[in-house]
This record gives C-alpha cells, sequence and structure tokens, in this order.
C-alpha cells in the first residue's frame, strides 16, 4: 500500500490503535522538549511519578522564554531546570544557546522521527521531516516517564507545492497565503504535508518557517520530505550521520489537497488582532511604523538574517523607527559576527537583542502606546506584546526591512534588487551550552527557589456538579486570553496559587476573585476556544479556582487535551440554541455527571435555571478514564501503582 510521509511515520511508531482519521492512536515517541516556561511544571510532574530517569531517547530542556531576571524567580527557575536535568537524565540548553524550535532544528532535528514538546510551535521540526507535535507539558511528563502519547489520528492534507519564489517573496508568504485560505480554524485535527517540485526551492530553515506557522492555522503537526536539500543542511551542522532520506511514495494518497504555486505568490501581511487577518502589502502600503522586530522561532535563522543584513548595508534605519534584531540561536549569531553581517546591522541602527523569545511572548520589545509593531512571529493577537492598544502585523523578513527602512509599511520589491545569501561552508556548530546529565544521578540535588511551589492535585470526579457560570465568552479565545504571558506573569508558572490570580486579567480582571467567592464553576465559550499557545497553565490555574467544566461550541485541539489532563470537563453545545440560552451567573447543574460518562454517554443534559438543554462529550475512552479520575497525573498513577 502506498503511503504518504506522516502515515508512514506514525506506522513505524505506532503502538496502539487504527490509523482511521477521527480514531485514538498512541505513537512512541523519540524525543521531547521543554522550555523554560512549561519545563517547570512538566518536571515537577514527571517528579510526582516518581521515576527515577527519562525513558525516551532524547529528552532536552530549553531556557528561552523567561530571560528577563529582574528578580530572583526566573533565574531560580533556570537553576530547577538545569538540576533537574542532571539529575533525571535530561540534555539541558543553557539560557543564551537559543529559541527551542531553532536550536533543536540545527542540533537535535532526526528525519523520521517522532518529538513532542510542550510548546505550540514543537512543529517547526518538520521542516526537517519530523513529524513534530505541541502537546501540555503534562503530556511530556508522561512520555517521559516512558509511556507512548495519545493523539486523535489526523487527517493528512497534502499540499502541493510547484514554480519558485519570486524576488522578496519569502516562505512567510506561503504559511500566510495558507492562514489566508484556510483560517486560524482550518487546521484543526489535520496534518499538512508539502510535497511537489517547489519543495526542491526551498531551504530547510524556510521549510521551517512554514511549519512553524501550521500551529496557527490550528494543525496538528505540518511536514516537509527529507532531500538532497535537507542533507546539506545536515552536511552543514556536522550531522550527516542524523540524516536520511524519506519522502511521501510516489501515488500517495491524502485525505484532502491543496495546490500552492509559489510563483503566483506576492508580499503579504497579517493585519492586527489575528494571523489569519491576510491581505497583501501593497493593500496597506503607506501606513506610518514606529517599531520593526526581525526574529522569533518563525524568523530567525542565518538565512533569515543575512537577508537583512545584506539589504541595510551602506544604508540607515528610518529615524523614526526602532529595529530589532532577535538571533535564533547561538549558532547563528556567531555565524554572523564572524562574517560580519551583525557589524552592518549595528551600523544602520538596528538593536541587536539575545538569542531568546524576546517580544514574541511579551518578555521584551514592547512597543509604544497607540503605534504600529511590524514583526516576522507567528502571533498578534491583541495585547500579546505587552502594551494593551498595539497593533502588531505579522510579515516576512523581506516586508520587516523595507518597513524599517522606509518608516511606513512599503512592497519590498520597491527596495531594488534582491540580496543574494550565500551559505556558509559549514556553521559553528559549539554544542559547549548544551549541558549533559550527570553519571552519577543520585548524588544531584534538585535546587528549588521560594517560587517554586508543590504541584496542585485535582480530586476525582463527583457524581454531580453545580454551580455559577463564571465567564461567558466569545469565539477564538486564546489561551494568551485565559492566561496572559507577560514579564510579570511568567515568572509566576512555577506557583500555580499565584499565578491563578491572573486568569482571565486581561478580559475580566474580576474572574479570580469571583471563582473564589463561588467557590469554582463553569466556563462558557465560543468556537476554537484555547487556540495558540500549548501553555497547560490556561487549564490548571482554572482547575486550581475550582472550575469544573468548561462548555464551548468547539476547541482548539492541545487546549482540549489539557482540559481532560486536569480533570476539567470539556464540552460542547450540541447546538446554537444552548450557548445562547445560557449567560454568566446562571446556576448549571449536571446530575449523575460521573455515572454517565462511565456508561460511556456522549450526549450530557444540563440543567441551567428553568431551561435544560443538551451537550457534547467528544473524549476517547481512555479520556474517559482521565476524567473520572480527576486528571492524567492520578490516572498514570492509578494505571502504574
Amino acid at each position: 500500500m502506498t503511503m504518504n510521509l506522516t502515515r508512514k511515520i506514525i506506522s513505524s511508531h505506532l503502538a496502539k490503535g487504527e490509523m482511521k482519521p477521527g480514531l485514538e492512536i498512541a505513537i512512541t515517541i523519540d524525543q521531547t522538549l521543554t522550555q523554560d516556561a512549561t519545563g517547570t511544571m512538566a518536571y515537577l510532574q514527571f517528579e510526582a511519578l516518581d521515576i527515577p530517569q527519562v525513558k525516551v531517547p532524547l529528552a532536552v530542556s530549553y531556557v528561552d522564554h523567561n530571560m528577563l531576571q529582574a528578580g530572583f524567580e526566573n533565574a531560580d527557575d533556570h537553576r530547577f531546570l538545569q538540576t533537574f536535568a542532571n539529575k533525571y537524565g535530561i540534555q539541558f540548553s543553557k539560557p543564551g544557546n537559543g529559541i527551542c524550535h531553532q536550536v533543536n532544528l540545527e542540533r537535535f532535528s532526526k528525519p523520521g522521527n517522532t518529538m513532542i514538546g510542550s510548546d505550540s510551535h514543537t512543529p517547526t521540526g518538520g521542516g526537517a521531516g519530523m513529524l513534530a507535535i505541541g502537546v501540555g507539558g503534562l503530556d511530556v511528563a508522561v512520555v517521559m516517564g516512558g509511556a507512548p502519547y495519545y493523539v486523535t489520528m489526523p487527517k493528512v492534507v497534502g499540499v502541493k507545492l510547484t514554480g519558485k519564489l519570486n524576488p522578496w517573496v519569502s516562505a512567510k508568504d506561503v504559511i500566510l497565503e495558507m492562514l489566508r485560505r484556510l483560517t486560524v480554524k482550518g487546521g484543526v485535527g489535520k496534518v499538512f504535508e508539502y510535497y511537489g517540485p517547489g519543495v526542491s526551492t526551498l531551504s530547510v530553515p524556510e521549510r521551517a518557517t512554514i511549519t512553524n506557522m501550521g500551529a496557527e492555522l490550528g494543525a496538528t503537526s505540518s511536514l516537509f520530505p527529507c532531500d538532497n536539500v535537507t542533507k546539506e543542511f545536515f552536511r552543514m551542522q556536522g550531522r550527516l550521520d542524523d540524516w536520511n532520506e524519506i519522502s511521501a511514495d510516489p501515488d500517495a494518497e491524502y485525505d484532502e489537497h491543496i495546490e500552492v504555486n509559489l510563483g503566483e505568490l506576492e508580499p503579504m501581511m497579517a493585519k492586527p488582532g489575528s494571523p489569519d487577518a491576510v491581505v497583501k502589502v501593497s493593500e496597506v502600503e503607506g501606513t506610518p511604523v514606529q517599531q520593526v522586530i526581525i526574529g522569533s522561532c518563525t524568523n530567525s535563522s542565518y538565512k533569515d538574517l543575512m537577508l537583512v543584513a545584506k539589504a541595510v548595508k551602506g544604508k540607515k534605519v528610518n529615524p523614526n523607527v526602532s529595529l530589532h534584531i532577535t538571533p535564533g540561536s547561538r549558532q547563528v549569531l556567531e555565524t554572523i559576527i564572524r562574517n560580519r553581517a551583525l557589524a552592518d546591522m549595528v551600523s544602520a541602527g538596528a538593536r541587536i537583542m539575545e538569542a531568546a523569545c524576546d517580544g514574541c511572548i511579551g518578555l521584551g520589545s514592547s512597543p509604544p502606546s497607540g503605534s504600529v509593531s511590524i514583526r516576522s512571529f507567528n502571533r498578534n493577537w491583541s495585547g500579546r506584546s505587552g502594551t494593551m492598544n498595539d497593533s502588531v502585523y505579522l510579515a516576512s523578513p523581506e516586508v520587516c526591512v523595507a518597513a524599517a527602512l522606509t518608516g511606513k509599511i512599503t512592497d519590498p520589491r520597491k527596495l531594488g534588487e534582491y540580496p543574494e545569501v550565500e551559505w556558509p561552508e559549514s556553521f559553528v556548530t559549539d554544542d559547549s551550552m548544551v549541558i549533559g546529565p550527570s553519571d552519577n544521578p543520585e548524588s544531584v540535588e534538585v535546587i528549588r527557589g521560594p517560587n517554586i511551589k508543590p504541584l496542585p492535585k485535582a480530586e476525582p470526579l463527583s457524581s454531580n456538579l453545580e454551580g455559577e457560570v463564571l465567564i461567558k465568552l466569545e469565539d477564538d479565545i486564546s489561551t494568551d486570553g485565559i492566561m496572559p504571558a507577560g514579564p510579570k506573569i511568567l515568572p509566576l508558572r512555577s506557583n500555580i496559587p499565584a499565578i491563578s490570580e491572573h486568569v482571565f486579567s486581561q478580559i475580566d480582571p474580576g474572574f479570580p476573585a469571583r471563582a473564589k467567592e463561588k467557590q469554582g464553576g463553569f466556563i462558557i465559550g465560543g468556537d476554537n476556544y484555547g487556540q495558540g499557545s500549548s501553555r497547560e497553565h490556561a487549564a490548571l490555574a482554572p482547575m486550581y479556582l475550582g472550575v469544573k467544566a468548561v462548555v464551548t461550541r468547539s476547541f482548539a485541539r492541545i487546549h482540549k487535551a489539557n482540559l481532560v489532563n486536569f480533570g476539567i470537563l470539556p464540552l460542547e453545545f450540541a447546538d446554537q440554541a444552548g450557548y445562547d440560552a445560557i449567560e454568566q451567573g446562571d446556576t448549571i447543574r449536571f446530575n449523575g455527571i460521573r455515572e454517565l460518562i462511565e456508561g460511556g454517554a456522549t450526549s450530557i443534559p444540563v440543567q441551567a435555571g428553568s431551561n435544560s438543554f443538551v451537550c457534547t462529550l467528544d473524549v476517547s475512552d481512555r479520556q474517559r478514564e482521565i476524567i473520572l479520575a480527576g486528571g492524567l497525573l492520578n490516572y498514570t498513577k492509578m494505571m502504574h501503582g
């Protein structure tokens, strides 16, 4: 039987289940990835499993998010992460070594491998032919303990690329075109697999830009085949032994099909508010710009920054613009230092930031009030930048550099001849900032700062649930909206009592106090609830506040899994009437809910005052057991004694 690449990789890693879209499968995992904003909690959860060493072939702990050390909290977490990695068999990438996805692509990616990571942009690894999936931290903890990863078998969408990108048009424009066509809901339950003659025209970092922002489509993952272009990337990394050729069979079939002619694309942008608000640059050209940032895990590769360096060489940044450059890794930074490209950017007036997430997660580089910021990032929800009345556009490095030089949104094709980027003979391959685990783990003490609090525990599901609707929300609420980031909140990731005070703080600051006063209750949401980041704190903190169920029109994949993992019922309205009939402050009741779930019910009756309606519980049999147990941690300990 001919197979596409996605099915080949899943087939070779299938532990349980049948590869039929919509059914739950379990796959063995070759690599896990964590970053510091999610990692501390993931490792506390792993520790609770009482397993002496991680059981996956490769586990890597990165520090790239909470880099701002304005107090002791972040530095304490970094020390905890390093000592924990040292003790439990995990590779530790030190602060300053780079963004997890960029470093992983450069130094740890392996074609045909499976990887899960506690960051929604983990599918970046698909640029090197990995089936890489973003998940919650508890899923990573359980997999590190030796379990397979459970996921709904996705549909596989074949994306045929033809033609070749024109000058000043980039890989970012490919994924922006996908978002324009499909929206942020268009990839739920799907893997996007790229193939066709256009693939060979794209470098590995360009492919990784496309797979990275597949997360914005809501996709389970995205991936490219491994070919001679991939082989050359691995050769420059000094890792030819990790390369192998892997692709779909010539007559592979796909559940759905899309075709993109690269030669027909032009420079694009996502307007403020959502990654799918995509327009041609020509439609918004002339808009004054005050800030430009080039970086993030989407566009911080050697090729991206060399393009910028060549475009600004001998020129000056517009006096009304602050240009920030964020290298994706220490390898990229050191390479552009050695070839003097960094000097060209500094001479032009750029600010050089640390090799970290920085402004993408709102931990620096916040724009001025009421200003326009053009960023080569992947997300632009209101307030994510750290400035509440922000106006953030997403664009390619090409569009960004055009705005930096002209002081306004400008079609980069007006800059003249497109700079040709030459690849180095080899990259700087110094892995000294990746610290391996101890040979004597029993002698290692895990150091915990005072901000690291004990893991909250959930109780098994009760027979009846009753309480108030604590909040009612519209469509497309992101995990940023549920559990914001930023320099004040992110350092509290290992302190659930403290971080829970910020749940919905940008939408309804009174939510935490109301949840405490009412001793918990319920959340009502619209379509695509929980889109965006994998941050499990958007489920864990509400659980701590007593939220027992979230009832929506539909869920984003990772957040729904996180709700299950923490014992919160993820219910969906059977029809629009149910959503319309309920308001904040209403008392609702689920009678005999435990018995219904034990009996395999998919229709769940809800009593709301004098009204009643039906919700749907769309979970696997295993997830039912997790909900009944009060979450994945309780379930795992119960199953393994």
